[in-house]
């Protein structure tokens, strides 16, 4: 059995679980999300031992697509649980002279050495912030978070020479000498 899909979800109080038949949704103080469930996998909502509410998870065949559904299901939920009670954050460090970001409405505007600044439209509940050579996204969507942070780096991703370019925080960079002056 999946170790990840076994173990419940404890629900925070302040944090609504609905479970339907093709679909779940959470709703909390920052927000609601939804999402369909998978149809191989039942989803319970109940009191554990401890009496504090609890989802838990179980999968109906030992078939190699329900495994692998067991544990993504489990993990889908637990990420919808933490978005409506803390919410997710990225941030992005943009190194390069002249190199910057800054918010403007509902898009980044980024010059990032080309000939034109680059527009990037924040998809909905997407919220952006600049702290000096910071970009800072946040959401209670963990998939749309990163994939609007991949885009975003995606304009101009870390070059191994001098590091220039946008990149994670946590990100390391591999650095490559440059060229030696001849004998």
């Amino acid at each position: 059995m999946s170790r990840i899909g076994r173990q419940p979800i404890e629900v925070p109080k302040g944090v609504s679980v609905t479970i339907t038949a093709d679909s779940i949704s959470t709703k909390g103080p920052k927000g609601t999300l939804s999402m369909k469930r998978h149809a191989s996998v039942d989803i319970k909502q109940g009191k554990d031992d401890d009496q504090k509410d609890v989802v838990t998870f179980a999968r109906k065949s030992d078939d190699v697509r329900d495994r692998a559904a067991h544990g993504l299901m489990r993990a889908l939920v637990a990420n919808m649980i933490t978005g409506v009670t803390k919410g997710f954050e990225r941030q992005l460090e943009i190194n390069g002279v002249g190199y910057k970001a800054e918010i403007k409405g509902p898009k980044i505007v980024l010059s990032l050495g080309y000939s034109h600044p680059i527009e990037f439209a924040l998809p909905e509940g997407i919220t952006a912030k600049t702290e000096k050579n910071m970009l800072i996204l946040s959401g209670i969507d963990r998939q749309a978070l990163g994939a609007a942070a991949s885009k975003v780096r995606s304009f101009r991703p870390p070059e191994p020479y001098k590091g220039k370019g946008i990149k994670y925080i946590e990100e390391t960079i591999q650095r490559k000498a440059g060229k030696t002056a001849g004998k």
